[in-house]
């Protein structure tokens, strides 16, 4: 009976008919109708998909910068699917192997760059599609920092903050107060760029970084400090440290810039006993530094690793300090003298 079944129909037809459940399997055709450009850091990234929500939560991340700093030819491509679960998918784990790069939630939900060619895809569900914040913090925002660092920018872990024209990377262990301090710059007049993560660009002639200056992160002690935020709760996260995310446009901060020169580099070292001192370390030291704290691997690694020899003859500084205004009046006479 089964072989006279086989007999009746053609070849070809049961090869076609297993590759189109096997192309249905991979998710390798699916249509992406939907489209539009964002300008995370100021350079253009295209992001298609076949779905609304997708580009609703990229607008949230990136829909506060219009200034298009560069052309970049990036994409991002995400297609979302009905799935089998309406609950929301675990963090995904992330692999990197030279130029290629995975997130992986579940057998389900998954994304993967490719650093050399730039671009990246993700098969997201419905239920990953529906949790805004889970979309955003861990594939949009995701994909789109880790092909700008593949091309265009390299990640430091400093904040920055600027006076007259004069850009001061803060760095120094967590901990030592980046945002903190930043934060109270920026409420003492100073310029404000970033408080916790800078991203040097790639080809600039001078160290030139751009931030997050649209908003501040900081920790939930930082209530303590300053009365304003007393009314902001945690925003939720499913990774990194506890913190309270607030746009600049509801705390006291009067200057922003999204881009700042580089003029002297500050290691930040804070102690209760600390009395206020700058200390000048040789030259090369934060660009060491710098090499260490690199998250990128292979050929991307040694590009960063290259790239940050610019900070090579930039000044830089170790400050001792026990708060604040001990820290602002130090940067000051620092600013003064540049």
């Amino acid at each position: 009976m089964d072989s006279e079944l086989i007999d009746q129909v053609a070849p070809e037809e049961v090869v076609e008919k297993a590759l189109g459940r096997s192309q249905d399997a991979l998710l390798c055709d699916m249509d992406l109708p939907l489209r539009e450009t964002f300008y995370p850091l100021g350079f253009a990234i295209e992001i298609l998909t076949n779905h609304r929500d997708v580009l609703e939560a990229a607008n949230e991340s990136f829909g506060h910068i219009k200034e298009c700093r560069a052309v970049t030819g990036l994409q991002i491509r995400i297609g979302i699917s009905e799935g089998t679960s309406l609950a929301t998918p675990p963090e995904p784990t992330r692999r990197e192997y030279n130029h290629l790069y995975s997130l992986v939630a579940d057998v389900q939900n998954q994304a993967m760059l490719d650093f050399k060619t730039c671009t990246g895809f993700a098969w997201l569900t419905r239920a990953a599609s529906m949790n805004r914040l889970y979309l955003r913090y861990n594939f949009i925002e995701k994909m789109v920092y880790l092909l700008l660092g593949a091309s265009v920018v390299t990640d430091l872990h400093a904040a920055c903050v600027g006076k007259d024209g004069r850009g001061l990377l803060l760095c120094g262990d967590s901990g030592a107060g980046k945002s903190t301090l930043a934060y109270a710059c920026a409420r003492a007049g100073w310029t404000y760029t970033s408080d916790d993560t800078s991203y040097l660009i790639n080809q600039s002639d001078a160290p030139r970084v751009v931030g997050h200056s649209h908003r501040v992160r900081f920790r939930p002690a930082a209530k303590e400090l300053f009365p304003e935020l007393l009314s902001h709760e945690v925003t939720p996260r499913m990774e990194g440290k506890p913190s309270i995310e607030v746009p600049v446009s509801e705390l006291p901060v009067l200057r922003t810039a999204s881009d700042a020169r580089v003029c002297a580099i500050i290691y930040l070292v804070r102690r209760p006993s600390a009395l206020g001192r700058l200390v000048s370390l040789p030259e090369g030291t934060a660009a060491r530094r710098m090499r260490r704290e690199l998250y990128s691997a292979g050929e991307i690694r040694a590009q960063h690793e290259k790239i940050l020899g610019i900070f090579d003859r930039v000044p830089t500084y170790e400050l001792e300090y026990c708060d604040s205004e001990q820290a602002i009046e130090q940067l000051d006479l620092l600013v003064s003298g540049l």
